[in-house]
């Protein structure tokens, strides 16, 4: 990484991100490439990064024409018909994926790497934010913007820590090497690159042998994988019911979720409240916490534990609220995996037993619709109402016969429709729903404002 000149093929993604600004921080040119402009974009440009909005070569500024004084990172969602990646491939550079970039900084500080199908963005978020309450701090390469700081990077150069989203998506979280590793679950997803639920997890299984062997793992209680560790990492579970870090004293009244955590020592971390109070927090709270009381090997304060629970804001998209009166609450997320859809419809009955609730989703590859729009349809039959856009396609074709009727057609809720995005706009301004969740990996987050608007 001796390189001063790095250019970000995908700069645009939020992962990609981190590692811009981790790389301008170390006083590097920073330049790259996204198929569309958004407001994280504009951040990067403000920040210092070059960024172009077209594949042509002839963009690529003048300083990362080099081979000799520039790094290529391309992030695996970019097609290799990408004009600039050909370029580069064809006039001496050797791009290399995030992962392995990110890889090397794991290698240079004791790295908190989280992986699972679901929870690790808000479980490295929650163990970054512990870290910087206690006065510790991390540099954190996070999979989501964290509320509390309005950035998915955190940067403290004298931190021995490092906290990284571990992506099993392309086998990415392969090149890490972690010295505590989380696995939140172990669901089967990215059918479209491991073929069957068995070489998922023996991804996972790979991905535990490569842990520093004074290190650490952390793996949820009642997961199907068997992990692989070196001689001398030590292992220990958790969960909100059973575990080495386990919940005791749930309280989960008027709105509000507290509970006492418990360590494998013994000793016990009382009154931890939670600042976004949905039930998955308690499983993804003690993950986090249990990952810094490890590799701080529990030197830091049990308060420091409480005051950082208690005013974690979570990541944006994740279970984030975008309005909440009397007349209506509008709640947005993230999930893009039927376990994932399954819990945050949960949760919001839970938090809103007796309202109506409506829910837009937006299915996100064609791939994981086919795989899996049976246990998409139960999920989102638990609503009173399904408004389901056409499937976002990301980096994929089209597949035929693939598409949100094949969700639908299963969809046992008492209303249900496809519509376009006009439509959800115009059915919202119609209806007036009293509790609105939109859910998806895609682009649905972007008529929040829209939605907001109408319902004040």
């Amino acid at each position: 990484m001796e390189n001063k000149n790095i250019y970000f093929v995908g700069a645009g993604g939020i992962g990609m991100a981190a590692l811009e600004r981790y790389f301008l921080n170390r006083g590097c040119k920073v330049a790259g490439y996204d198929r569309t402009r958004t407001d994280l974009t504009d951040a990067l440009v403000n920040e210092g990064v070059h960024i172009d909005f077209d594949d042509d070569p002839a963009l690529i500024p003048s300083d990362f024409r080099n081979p000799e004084s520039t790094m290529v990172v391309y992030t695996p969602a970019i097609p290799e018909s990408h004009r600039g990646l050909q370029w580069f491939r064809a006039n001496g550079f050797n791009p290399v994926k995030r992962a392995a970039v990110l890889g090397q900084v794991t290698r240079q500080l004791k790295a908190l790497c989280f992986a699972g199908t679901h929870g690790k963005t808000t479980t490295s978020s929650m163990a970054a934010h512990l870290l910087e309450v206690s006065g510790v701090g991390s540099n954190a390469f996070l999979g989501g913007v964290l509320r509390n700081y309005g950035t998915n990077y955190l940067l403290k150069p004298e931190s021995p820590f490092a906290v990284v989203e571990a992506d099993e998506y392309d086998r990415s979280f392969h090149h890490l090497q972690p010295y505590v590793a989380v696995i939140t679950s172990t669901d089967p997803d990215h059918l479209d690159i491991y073929g069957t639920e068995e070489a998922y997890l023996e991804s996972f299984a790979h991905f535990t042998e490569l842990i520093r062997p004074d290190g650490f793992l952390l793996i949820h209680s009642g997961l199907k994988l068997k992990p692989r560790t070196a001689p001398g990492v030590t292992v220990y579970t958790y969960g909100a019911a059973e575990g080495d870090f386990h919940a005791e004293n749930i309280d989960t009244g008027n709105g509000h979720i507290t509970f006492d955590l418990v360590t494998p020592s013994g000793a016990t971390i009382k009154g931890i409240s939670l600042g976004v109070p949905v039930e998955v927090n308690i499983d993804n709270a003690i993950a986090a916490c249990g990952a810094v009381w490890l590799a701080d090997h529990n030197d830091i304060d049990p308060a420091h534990y409480r005051e950082a629970m208690a005013s974690f804001l979570g990541a944006k998209r994740r279970f984030e609220f975008w309005l909440k009166t009397p007349e209506h609450v509008v709640i947005d997320d993230y999930a893009h995996h039927p376990d994932e859809l399954r819990a945050s419809i949960n949760s919001v009955r839970k938090l809103y037993p007796g309202k109506k609730l409506t829910v837009a989703f937006q299915p996100h590859l064609y791939s994981r619709t086919r795989d899996f729009a049976p246990e998409f349809a139960a999920a989102l039959s638990q609503a009173d109402e399904v408004l389901l856009l056409p499937i976002y396609p990301a980096r994929e074709l089209p597949i035929s016969g693939v598409d949100s009727a094949l969700i639908l057609r299963d969809v046992t809720a008492p209303q249900k429709a496809i519509v376009s995005r006009e439509e959800l706009l115009e059915r919202i301004k119609d209806e007036q729903p009293e509790l609105l969740l939109t859910v998806g990996a895609g682009d649905i987050n972007l008529l929040l404002p829209e939605i907001t608007e109408i319902l004040k």
